[in-house]
């Protein structure tokens, strides 16, 4: 099984450390630049959303990182999710796509501190986001080191990495980072 993406990606990453932990590193991984031609041709092939990552397993062609945490799931009979589950990965990827859009923005010279309707709308849905996560953390949702708290590990560390996010006000969501941080799997995929 044959897993694209970068290395940079919190979605990519949050794959490859299931691999790590749950599957023997079962994955071969390829990091493709998204942003280059060939990259950007290879992802074209494979991935009608033009986003990493993607898995390729023999004619099963799987996008999106929690399609195929279900395909990888189901193939080595882990654990599914259960409905708290699957909605604190819908708060994570929805913090992740806020940061990630951000981020773009940014690298293209738009200023997001701006006094505008998308920045003040995702000001205001990053800010309600962390809190409620903020809040789970502390209620230990997160204790096992299984496929949601995998996410939430990516999430934090990606936005301290790109520098997106000020974690001061969330003490137990820093504390859960600095738990997993020298984790030998988190250490082998840090994207610095």
């Amino acid at each position: 099984m044959d897993l694209y993406g970068s290395t940079t990606s919190p979605f990519v990453r949050r794959t490859r450390l299931l691999s790590s932990a749950y599957l023997d590193d079962g994955l071969v991984f390829h990091d493709i630049d998204i942003f280059d031609q060939q990259g950007r041709e290879l992802l074209s092939q494979h991935n009608p959303t033009l986003k990493v990552p993607f898995l390729l397993d023999g004619e099963h062609n799987i996008y999106d990182s929690r399609v195929i945490f279900r395909y990888l799931a189901k193939k080595f009979d882990l654990n599914e999710l259960n409905w708290q589950q699957e909605n604190q990965l819908t708060l994570i990827d929805a913090a992740s796509d806020s940061l990630v859009e951000i981020l773009l923005l940014m690298r293209s010279g738009i200023d997001p501190s701006q006094n505008a309707l998308f920045f003040n709308l995702q000001r205001e849905r990053l800010g309600k986001l962390f809190a409620v996560l903020e809040q789970q953390v502390e209620r230990g949702e997160y204790n096992d080191w299984y496929y949601p708290a995998i996410c939430l590990y990516c999430l934090i560390d990606w936005a301290m990495f790109r520098e997106l996010v000020d974690f001061s006000p969330y003490p137990s969501m820093r504390a859960f980072h600095q738990q997993y941080a020298s984790r030998d799997d988190i250490t082998r995929t840090d994207p610095r």
